[in-house]
């Protein structure tokens, strides 16, 4: 498990965005780790054309906190 910080994909409201309440992203987002080998997709309106898929550890600077779980 890899920490994740504010700025990173899996603690963006954008990271998996379209299945949000899965058991996995509310886990990153209440314990701020995740797993180094997952990946999910990025629903950035300014990405969603490449269809980008990305790690929690991942970001950009189209950060948008997400919501608390």
């Amino acid at each position: 498990m890899e920490a994740v910080h504010d700025g990173q994909c899996g603690l963006c409201t954008h990271f998996g965005e379209h299945h949000s309440k899965s058991s996995a992203l509310v886990s990153i987002l209440t314990s701020h780790k995740a797993d180094v080998v997952m990946v999910d997709e990025c629903g950035h309106p300014k990405h969603a054309s490449l269809h980008l898929k990305v790690t929690p550890i991942s970001g950009c600077d189209g950060f948008v906190p997400a919501a608390a779980a």
